[in-house]
């Protein structure tokens, strides 16, 4: 919130979530989901938390935003983000940052039957495996 850029950003059209509080994640579950029913886009980090290890790793995913998609039939495009981080760490004033092109991979998109016997986990482990591939290939 200090960013004046990013403070733009989280104050319009973010849905803030505190990972420390239920109450607060099916709130913005619930918001997500409205705007999915609105025909909106939803961006969702599935990690569910935002490390400070340098480089980063991909972690393990959480269950909502798979879940969030099959409960209302939306496909699930997977996006890998490169190099942000080596351009623009954190507010620039630990590790700094420099102008530059951010790399991204955007993957097929996935749609899945909410009928199917498919479990959460098992899409979860999926999306993430593709990511994963594919984010070790670029480091």
């Amino acid at each position: 919130m200090k960013n004046p850029v990013t403070r733009i950003f989280f104050k319009s059209i973010d849905i803030p979530v505190n990972r420390q509080s239920k109450i607060s994640a099916f709130k913005a579950f619930k918001r997500a989901t409205e705007l999915l029913k609105e025909g909106k886009s939803v961006v969702i980090f599935p990690e569910g938390k935002i490390d400070e290890e340098f480089p980063p790793v991909l972690h393990k995913f959480k269950a909502g935003a798979f879940k969030m998609a099959i409960e209302n039939n939306t496909p699930i495009l997977p996006v890998v983000i490169h190099n942000a981080w080596e351009i623009l760490w954190d507010d620039g004033g630990r590790f700094g940052s420099k102008p530059g092109v951010i790399k991204i991979s955007v993957l097929k998109p996935i749609t899945y039957d909410s009928g199917s016997s498919l479990k959460y986990d098992s899409i979860e482990m999926e999306v993430y495996e593709k990511m994963k591939k594919l984010w070790n290939q670029s480091s």
